[in-house]
């Protein structure tokens, strides 16, 4: 098996598109891209910021290092249906969780601007920020800017903000030294600044300024925003079991086992039957078993822990063989009518989040391509 077939734990227990699907949606999966990601400006990546070692791993997991630069985190999972916006893969999250950091993500872009010199001897420019003719204060647009024009790191940029004021001349063919013999007026500049287009606010994690291969000035800025799980942001656990957050519910209001513990997720248990990712359930047990005695299992293809000793664990500490708990409702605190199969399981956050989605028209032409 290759890398991403190889990160799936138990493969050799569910049907075998899931494990396809799985293939694809592991490299959408946010991570730690490599020990030097802080000294690269990449055009976008996307970080998770407590990743987890999985539970239960495989030997492609360790052969790979995938445990050292994971990309995922380990989620207390119950399998149940909870309030109905769990129909249809929706995903329900606890909000204590989101608070204390789970699925917390840094985003990373780059935007860039080149200062060119053109064959009549005129070039493009950098000024400074503009101020208000009656307050003398400098204006909203231009309120990052440093005084050379350039934003420096650490701002905080909202959109329609200026990060780099370039003005361009308007006119690119007249010499201006024959020009300004001639006596005409000197060559007029346009602004074409470099403007923030994001619709939440971002921060400078760091500004580059250098020259490209063509000897013109260069300037890198990098933007960074840290975002938080929302309803439409999409996780998919290592089976191909993908799904949008439908929910985020208070802790009080979720259900809580006998340790007064409630889970981090809701699984609708309708993602079982017809997709047979049994290899999840197994999953589940081991990380169940392995939180317990304090080690890892192990899930490799054709081979990995037995199901009947990790059965043997969970039920030497003291909880059922089935994997399954008495739970009690948050709500009522009456104890639930079936018993929860609940534990942790990997999830990984994928890069689709709907914030990056959103589109809206008042009026104008329908686009072709989002209509």
């Amino acid at each position: 098996l290759g890398v991403c077939a190889g990160l799936v734990p138990y493969p050799h227990h569910n049907q075998s598109p899931r494990n396809t699907y799985q293939c694809a949606m592991g490299k959408q999966a946010m991570g730690i891209i490599g020990y030097n990601q802080k000294n690269r400006i990449d055009t976008l990546m996307y970080n998770i910021v407590y990743p987890q070692t999985p539970m239960v791993r495989s030997r492609t997991i360790e052969l790979t290092n995938f445990d050292k630069l994971p990309a995922g985190q380990n989620a207390t999972v119950a399998v149940m249906s909870y309030s109905g916006y769990d129909i249809e893969d929706a995903l329900i999250l606890n909000k204590a969780s989101i608070d204390r950091g789970y699925g917390r993500c840094l985003v990373y872009k780059n935007s860039k601007c080149t200062i060119k010199r053109y064959s009549n001897q005129t070039f493009d420019r950098i000024m400074g920020p503009m101020k208000d003719s009656l307050t003398n204060k400098i204006i909203f647009r231009h309120e990052c800017l440093d005084t050379d024009g350039i934003i420096s790191p650490g701002e905080k940029v909202s959109s329609k903000q200026t990060m780099v004021n370039k003005e361009m001349p308007a006119v690119k063919s007249i010499n201006p030294i024959e020009q300004k013999e001639s006596g005409q007026q000197p060559i007029a500049y346009s602004g074409v600044p470099i403007t923030y287009k994001g619709t939440e606010p971002s921060y400078i994690e760091k500004v580059m300024v250098s020259t490209n291969n063509d000897e013109e000035f260069l300037v890198k800025i990098l933007l960074r925003q840290t975002r938080r799980p929302e309803i439409g942001d999409k996780f998919s656990s290592r089976h191909g079991q993908k799904g949008v957050t439908g929910l985020i519910v208070e802790q009080e209001d979720l259900p809580f086992n006998d340790f007064g513990m409630s889970p981090d997720m809701v699984m609708n248990p309708h993602g079982f039957p017809s997709r047979m990712t049994v290899g999840k359930t197994l999953e589940l047990l081991g990380s169940k078993a392995g939180v317990l005695e304090g080690k890892f299992h192990y899930g490799t293809a054709f081979g990995g822990s037995k199901c009947q000793d990790l059965q043997d664990e969970l039920f030497k500490n003291g909880f059922n063989y089935l994997g399954k708990d008495v739970f009690y409702s948050g709500i009522t605190g009456e104890p639930l009518e079936a018993y929860i199969y609940s534990g942790p399981v990997y999830y990984q956050k994928l890069k689709h989040m709907v914030q990056d989605k959103m589109h809206a028209r008042a009026r104008g032409p329908r686009a072709v391509l989002t209509r």
